[in-house]
């Protein structure tokens, strides 16, 4: 019996064998095809990470003498009192940027006034204490003092740490594109350009010493700027003085713009509000455009010269896989009033929806005006009143 047994135990351990192998591969395909299941639910069900910052913008800071006379202390000067009524406005958002229409040479250099100006270091100061990241130097006053006026101004934005654009140290400093990083991981791209500077000739191998207006120059910054950082915000320094309608030429650059992928341009030189607009590029592509923000603090006289404002919008960054997602909205506006004394002196900043009747005759009627001449092209701009 154990002679016939033998083989009969050898075919069955080979049978059990066999069958156990059929169920270890049959077991791992199933085990595979679940996997590669649960991997397609995972891939599915990948989260949608949005991030989300705000950004707010103001026109001229163009210092006259009666204002920095105003500002004058015992060790120097103060502008901060001129800004504590925007404060809040200003430090609120992520990045506040602003239109530094007047080097801040210096008073060693000799501050002066229209129409060559030179202003005081503590200009920056102020601005920095009340929260502006990025000030915009490509205007028609740029050179009005030189290139020492120009020099000194930088290396005191260098000091205090805001980034500067549009006028630079040497062609090495203009080359590099200003890239703001923030701590949403948002990158934004400051450019800006002027139409000229009152008819001053830039110096002969010196035109790094401002950025004008030249849109073969222009097209081929902003596509540098699209490949390292995900929003580009272009300041341009045009239009006509006075005028609170952006005119053809401003359109045509705005359009220039939107079609190479600019996401917003801040608008400054008429020294006037004009309306905040969505211009279409080519593929659909909007660009937010403000074509004039106004003074911001000057001391100019004419009333529609003393209604500046503070402009916002936010910026939502959408990252699913390997895709990003960028949207421009939500823009925003607190209509400003510079108002001061008949004597010239207590500059003040004031929000219009704080102006009483003793500031300005018929305030509020005023203020509602203001609202309708900015909000007339889109009818989407949010006023805040906080």
């Amino acid at each position: 019996m154990l002679h016939r047994f033998f083989p009969v135990s050898i075919i069955a351990i080979f049978i059990l064998i066999f069958i156990s192998f059929i169920n270890i591969e049959t077991t791992e395909k199933r085990y595979n095809v679940h996997a590669g299941h649960t991997s397609l639910l995972q891939e599915k069900n990948s989260p949608t990470i949005e991030k989300e910052i705000t950004v707010s913008a103001v026109g001229d800071v163009l210092i006259h003498s009666p204002i920095y006379e105003d500002a004058r202390v015992e060790d120097g000067f103060d502008f901060n009192p001129m800004l504590k009524h925007v404060k809040t406005h200003l430090d609120s958002s992520t990045v506040t940027i602003a239109n530094q229409e007047t080097m801040i040479g210096g008073e060693e250099m000799g501050l002066s006034s229209y129409p060559s100006f030179n202003s005081p270091f503590e200009v920056g100061d102020a601005l920095k204490e009340n929260g502006v990241d990025i000030v915009t130097l490509a205007n028609n006053h740029t050179l009005d003092r030189g290139e020492q006026a120009i020099t000194n101004a930088i290396e005191h934005w260098q000091s205090i740490d805001i980034l500067y654009e549009g006028a630079y140290q040497s062609q090495e400093d203009q080359e590099n594109i200003r890239v703001l990083e923030t701590e949403e991981d948002i990158t934004i791209a400051s450019l800006a350009f002027t139409y000229g500077t009152n008819g001053i000739p830039v110096p002969q191998g010196k035109e790094y010493l401002v950025n004008l207006i030249d849109q073969k120059k222009m097209k081929e910054k902003i596509i540098e700027a699209k490949k390292i950082a995900d929003v580009i915000v272009l300041s341009l320094h045009f239009g006509d003085e006075n005028e609170r309608y952006p005119n053809q030429s401003q359109k045509d650059l705005a359009k220039f713009a939107a079609d190479l992928g600019v996401d917003v341009i801040i608008g400054h030189h008429p020294h006037v509000l004009q309306p905040i607009d969505w211009v279409e590029g080519e593929d659909g592509h909007r660009t937010l455009v403000a074509y004039s923000l106004g003074n911001f603090l000057s001391n100019q006289q004419k009333y529609n010269q003393r209604v500046g404002g503070i402009f916002g919008f936010s910026i939502t960054k959408q990252m699913k896989d390997e895709e990003e997602k960028i949207e421009i909205h939500s823009p925003t506006f607190v209509p400003t009033y510079v108002d001061f004394e008949n004597d010239y002196t207590n500059y003040r900043v004031i929000p219009m929806f704080q102006l009483t009747n003793d500031q300005l005759t018929n305030a509020q009627e005023k203020y509602e005006e203001t609202k309708q001449h900015v909000n007339q092209y889109i009818n989407e701009v949010e006023f805040l009143e906080k």
